[in-house]
């Protein structure tokens, strides 16, 4: 089914030494958000705690919110890959993550508190991105040097 929609290549993983498809080439990650996605077509509010039964227009905004978070992750995942890993990316993905902090800390102010895994989401959304700032600002410059030479016997 799923090579009627996505390009899809058979590849092997060399830590389980079986044959298997990979969606994108990022393999089992993907294949398993597409099927979780694909499981509850019906009513997608049901995993997140403290929701209830959704109209049309909030489900359609969640299915909406859905694929670009599928998105953002695989952003993440490409940026990971690369090497050297570009820091612009890096620090325009914590943006991104950093204002859904803020946007989650306005809603405490107006609606009160959430969900506790809400608060801890908000947690990580508020703390990680000054760290992935910090990090990829580090990696920017050790890529800059120039490789350092070692003296030593010179070679004939």
């Amino acid at each position: 089914m799923a090579s009627m929609y996505w390009r899809v290549r058979s590849c092997r993983y060399p830590w389980d030494g079986e044959s298997s498809t990979d969606v994108a080439g990022f393999g089992r990650p993907v294949r398993g958000a597409l099927l979780a996605a694909a499981r509850e077509p019906v009513e997608i509010h049901s995993s997140v705690p403290g929701e209830g039964s959704a109209g049309a227009t909030v489900d359609s905004r969640e299915r909406f919110y859905g694929a670009l978070f599928l998105g953002y992750g695989l952003a993440w995942i490409w940026a990971a890959r690369q090497s050297p890993i570009p820091s612009t990316l890096v620090r325009w993905l914590a943006g991104i993550s950093l204002l859904g902090g803020v946007g989650r800390l306005l809603s405490m102010a107006v609606h009160g508190s959430p969900q506790w895994f809400q608060i801890v989401l908000t947690l990580l959304e508020l703390a990680l991105p000054p760290l992935y700032f910090w990090l990829s600002a580090a990696d920017q410059r050790t890529a800059a040097r120039p490789p350092v030479r070692r003296a030593g016997p010179a070679r004939p």
